[in-house]
């Protein structure tokens, strides 16, 4: 199954995590990759680490908000696809968090998508992807897309992220 979970609002990463339980609570084997979060330790990062231990990796480097940071961007995203090669034959599922914002930013070329699509199905794994924009393309081509859209945000009142809801 190709999952896709998109949209403005918040709650994609969170959506990726609950597959991921839920595929744990199987017995599905997987691994957890996040291609744009910084190891900030926030809440499901201290979590899947504790569950995930050796199958979750943190490469983002936050943000991307200046064109200059570009190549230090693409590096990470590039060290994440490193990582998924080594784990991608050991697991059942693949979950790529942010990936897809990733390929907003031109930091992951769409031929680096299609190439884990295509290993996934030929090889019978699941793969999540998430983030913002997601392209008709890949939606198309996914077997579930939930586009998770933002009614009201406590940023728009200017209360600041809460630890425990937004990190």
């Amino acid at each position: 199954m190709i999952i896709v979970y998109t949209g403005n609002g918040k709650g994609k990463t969170s959506a990726s995590v609950g597959q991921a339980i839920r595929a744990l609570g199987n017995g599905i084997p997987l691994c957890f990759v996040q291609f744009m979060k910084s190891d900030v330790q926030a809440g499901e990062q201290i979590f899947l680490q504790q569950l995930l231990q050796d199958n979750l990796y943190i490469g983002g480097k936050g943000f991307f908000r200046k064109e200059e940071e570009r190549p230090k961007h693409r590096e990470a995203v590039l060290a994440c696809l490193k990582w998924i090669e080594t784990k991608k034959e050991l697991v059942s599922m693949l979950v790529c968090d942010e990936i897809l914002y990733a390929y907003h930013a031109k930091l992951i070329s769409k031929e680096e998508i299609e190439n884990l699509i295509s290993f996934c199905s030929a090889n019978k794994k699941h793969l999540v992807l998430s983030g913002r924009y997601a392209p008709d393309w890949l939606m198309e081509q996914a077997d579930i897309v939930s586009e998770i859209q933002e009614i009201k945000h406590a940023c728009t009142k200017g209360i600041p992220a809460q630890k425990g809801i937004e990190f």
